[in-house]
């Protein structure tokens, strides 16, 4: 049986924890984030409204909450911590969780920080207020392979990082 992957944990270095808003997560990008969590044993939790099939990995985990609106990002913004990660594409939730101190990234590798998220945000709103119009301004364009390869960049890029300020 695997070693407890919080071993190295003490109360002045946590381990960094992955959360991920499950419920839009493309395959090809949960499918990397797996990956990614057996290779460096990090506590992965996915959260949605409906039940998801996990490997059988001691710390890759899912949670399924109820059916309502943004009840999984609560959940998520409930259990972040400063210095983790969230994947996700819901800029307000990445918000939100930046302002706890963790570190967000989009499904196409898009990163959400102190610096960036602010803007984006301001731009999601704009774009909501020209839908609620009439105005069509055409949803996100289907995943590529180069989108898919962009988020596996971004995600060592950042656990890279993170684990470094966590040492």
């Amino acid at each position: 049986m695997p070693s407890d992957p919080t071993a190295n944990e003490t109360p002045d270095h946590p381990a960094v924890k992955i959360w991920v808003d499950a419920d839009a997560c493309p395959v090809a990008v949960r499918e990397i984030i797996f990956r990614v969590a057996k290779r460096l044993r990090i506590q992965t939790t996915l959260v949605a409204n409906q039940t998801l099939r996990v490997p059988p990995v001691e710390f890759i985990r899912a949670i399924t909450v109820p059916d309502g609106a943004d009840v999984a990002d609560h959940e998520i913004v409930k259990m972040c911590e400063a210095d983790d990660l969230v994947i996700t594409n819901d800029i307000p939730l990445a918000s939100r969780v930046v302002t706890k101190g963790a570190t967000a990234i989009g499904m196409r590798g898009q990163l959400f920080d102190d610096a960036t998220v602010h803007g984006r945000l301001a731009s999601r709103n704009l774009m909501e207020q020209l839908r609620a119009a009439g105005l069509d301004t055409k949803g996100p364009k289907p995943l590529a392979a180069k989108d898919v390869q962009s988020f596996a960049n971004q995600l060592d890029r950042i656990l890279t990082r993170l684990m470094k300020k966590k040492k």
